[in-house]
């Protein structure tokens, strides 16, 4: 696995040694070079020492320059050049495994005569081959101390995401819980913190599918048991015609409530399709808008008034605009439903810490807070329906990053306030152009 192509080990290991490769190099060329620089300048400044007392008949021991070697191993002649160089010329070359450093230094301009001061320096040039090769191994212990450094980091560096794989691996949908952010170092929070985004969507996933299942048999029996009784009761005895068409259209109206209770069941699978949709680019408070004029004339036929403020003027956002229809449209017609007539339903939205609230306020009876409203099947009040409306809007909730609440009123109203609070960070909150 650690060889594999796709392994970030070894992605990493391979930069870092390269990397590290090219800095050392770079590092010993650039120290080497300075090095040998440095003692040829010196070298060359012996010379032209010695070439300038010689020219100014003085002393070659008459020196200003604190680096001359005061030995003699020189070789100094006046030759004659036929070319005039008119400057100082320094050259180095290898004779009989030997290596010289000769300096061509002006003597007498007018017969065309110079110095030419010739010194061994192959002491100096194995000094160097010896610093060179010195280098090669520093850097060959060093380019393998980074290898087992960089191992060792990768491997560190890997170990909290092992540790996660290893505590996820063993949980199942009965042991699942979130990952303790305080244990993770800093870099790994963010995961940690979506991680447990995650578990919380799945726990609420297992718990209320499971429910869902025990709520849809539990539906479905009882109407079934009443149409088999009406049955078996008919088929006692003979009856008229009315009797019959009597039994047969209870019998219907019992068909009717099974089918709406199979069309929400299946609209829980038409949200899970819709949260596969591509987010798009939306300004939450135009939906609003738009949503609240839809209800406002709903509103006005049912003898009720629905109020709207929304602020900011506009917020952009990135989200599946079915998921927000479904929620906001699930809270607006609870409250229209639980609001008696001549009472009003306010639709409102404001800027907080954490991003955009959305609350929806009636004048109805108020709820439970006891009871699990999100759960499916689960009804209050003694208005008809299924008992699935709130239980889709936190399961579209979940899909946004997005959270919701049904609370009574603390304004000393009797009512309840419906909110969903949209998250700046999950839900990609955009500048609004």
């Amino acid at each position: 696995m650690f060889f594999s192509k796709q392994s970030i080990r070894r992605r990493f290991l391979i930069q870092l040694m390269i990397a590290s490769a090219s800095l050392i190099f770079i590092f010993s060329s650039l120290l080497y070079f300075y090095i040998e620089n440095s003692i040829y300048d010196e070298k060359r400044e012996e010379l032209l020492g010695y070439a300038r007392n010689i020219a100014n008949n003085l002393s070659i021991m008459q020196v200003e320059n604190a680096y001359l070697d005061p030995s003699f191993n020189l070789s100094i002649e006046v030759t004659q050049i036929p070319k005039q160089y008119g400057s100082t010329d320094i050259y180095q070359d290898t004779k009989k495994e030997r290596t010289y450093l000769t300096l061509i230094y002006p003597f007498n301009l007018d017969d065309k005569s110079y110095l030419k001061i010739t010194r061994e320096i192959t002491t100096t040039k194995i000094l160097l081959d010896k610093i060179f090769h010195y280098i090669l191994i520093i850097n060959a212990a060093g380019f393998l101390l980074v290898i087992v450094y960089a191992i060792a980091l990768s491997k560190m560096l890997v170990a909290p995401l092992r540790t996660l794989s290893k505590r996820l691996s063993n949980m199942n949908e009965h042991l699942i819980r979130p990952i303790k952010i305080e244990e993770l170092p800093q870099e790994f929070e963010d995961l940690g913190v979506t991680l447990n985004h995650l578990i919380g969507r799945i726990q609420n996933f297992v718990k209320y599918q499971k429910e869902l299942f025990i709520g849809t048999a539990h539906e479905l029996k009882t109407p079934l048991a009443v149409i088999k009784l009406k049955n078996q009761v008919t088929l006692i005895k003979k009856r008229s015609s009315e009797e019959y068409i009597d039994a047969i259209k209870i019998t219907n109206k019992t068909v009717d409530e099974m089918n709406v209770i199979v069309s929400n069941i299946l609209n829980i699978g038409r949200q899970e399709g819709a949260q596969l949709e591509q987010p798009v680019e939306v300004d939450v408070i135009a939906l609003l808008r738009q949503k609240a004029n839809d209800f406002k004339l709903l509103a006005e036929n049912e003898g009720k008034t629905l109020h709207m403020s929304f602020e900011p003027n506009g917020f952009m956002a990135q989200l599946q605009v079915g998921l927000l229809n479904q929620i906001v449209q699930n809270f607006l017609q609870n409250a229209l439903k639980f609001t008696p007539k001549d009472r009003s339903v306010t639709l409102r939205s404001r800027l907080d810490d954490v991003g955009l609230l959305i609350e929806v306020i009636d004048e109805g009876c108020g709820i439970d807070e006891s009871v699990d409203l999100f759960a499916p099947f689960k009804r209050q009040g003694n208005k008809s329906g299924v008992g699935l409306g709130l239980f889709l809007a936190k399961s579209a909730a979940d899909a946004l990053g997005a959270k919701i609440s049904v609370k009574n009123r603390t304004d000393g109203h009797e009512g309840t306030v419906a909110s969903l609070q949209l998250n700046s960070k999950l839900s990609c909150i955009l500048p609004k152009r």
